[in-house]
């Protein structure tokens, strides 16, 4: 396994929720706080960009290339990855350019990254053909690949550290590109992780399952998938009215399409649950100003 380059403040806070516990009935809640772990505004990707920006550097790469929505969380930091490590950075982002830059966009630029809309071609084939052009590396979409979820195995480790009693706790987790949940099942197993659909992937299940290559069935796998509503992209009535809960009960914000989500099924019951549970907050909160609906 490689060894990572160091780009975050390790471990991230656990912190105690007591208000928003009473509220969901639970006897404890806590919050790791993934969004405060030091680079580019914070979030999960950095755990995994600290195994492939190590890659990138072993095979003497001098850019970096991702792809990812116009708000990605992933192509933010991607971006504050190659400017901490002196590369260069390529954004491949779905769509034509907005009228205005805002949220992410506007830290993508401020970072130095050079942004290529895809327009509609598929994002796969635009990623391609800039990587052709130089000496590049290509980052997966929202960084997951089998290797990178080693970093949330480093997650659960911490987790295991900073809470003696965590075999006893469910973990939710929002699920996008499926490298969180499962670094996640791999070091806690799959009875302890609760991962919350958002719309990213077609299959969710079989993308966490593949990723864990044949470690776990794919049944075995608890995954809820209640909130995607109208789609990744869009903010859904129960993300809103969750973002509105959590700060008014604990001074917590969430981002709309990751724990917005993730919060907005723990607040519905939608899923079997114990009355411990640790709420894993992956960051985003830079998208919140990306979205003018709200």
């Amino acid at each position: 396994m490689i060894t990572p380059v160091p780009l975050g403040t390790w471990p991230t806070p656990l912190e105690a929720a007591p208000r928003l516990a009473a509220r969901l009935g639970l006897a404890e809640l806590w919050f790791k706080r993934d969004d405060l772990n030091g680079l580019g505004g914070g979030g999960n990707k950095i755990r995994k960009l600290q195994y492939t920006c190590a890659q990138a550097i072993a095979d003497g790469a001098t850019t970096l290339i991702t792809s990812g929505a116009p708000q990605s969380n992933h192509a933010r930091l991607t971006a504050a990855a190659a400017a901490r490590l002196g590369l260069s950075c390529v954004l491949v982002l779905a769509g034509p350019p907005p009228e205005s830059r805002r949220g992410n966009l506007l830290l993508d630029g401020l970072a130095g990254a050079e942004i290529v809309w895809a327009g509609d071609s598929p994002l796969a084939e635009v990623v391609a053909v800039q990587a052709k052009r130089r000496s590049a590396y290509v980052i997966p979409f929202g960084g997951t690949s089998p290797a990178s979820i080693q970093g949330y195995v480093d997650c659960g480790r911490e987790l295991r550290a900073q809470l003696p009693t965590v075999d006893g706790v469910e973990v939710v987790a929002a699920l996008g590109s499926g490298g969180t949940m499962a670094g996640l099942v791999r070091e806690l197993g799959a009875q302890r992780v609760i991962g919350v659909d958002v719309g990213a992937v077609p299959d969710p299940r079989a993308t966490v399952a593949g990723l864990l290559v044949g470690e776990v069935e794919p049944d075995a796998l608890r995954i809820d998938g209640t909130q995607v509503g109208a789609g990744y992209r869009t903010l859904t009535d129960a993300a809103r009215a969750a973002l509105e809960v959590t700060a008014r009960t604990e001074g917590v914000f969430l981002d709309p399409t990751y724990t917005g989500r993730a919060m907005a099924a723990l607040l519905a019951g939608s899923f079997p649950r114990g009355d411990r549970v640790v709420f894993l907050h992956s960051g985003g909160l830079p998208g919140l100003f990306g979205h003018p609906e709200l």
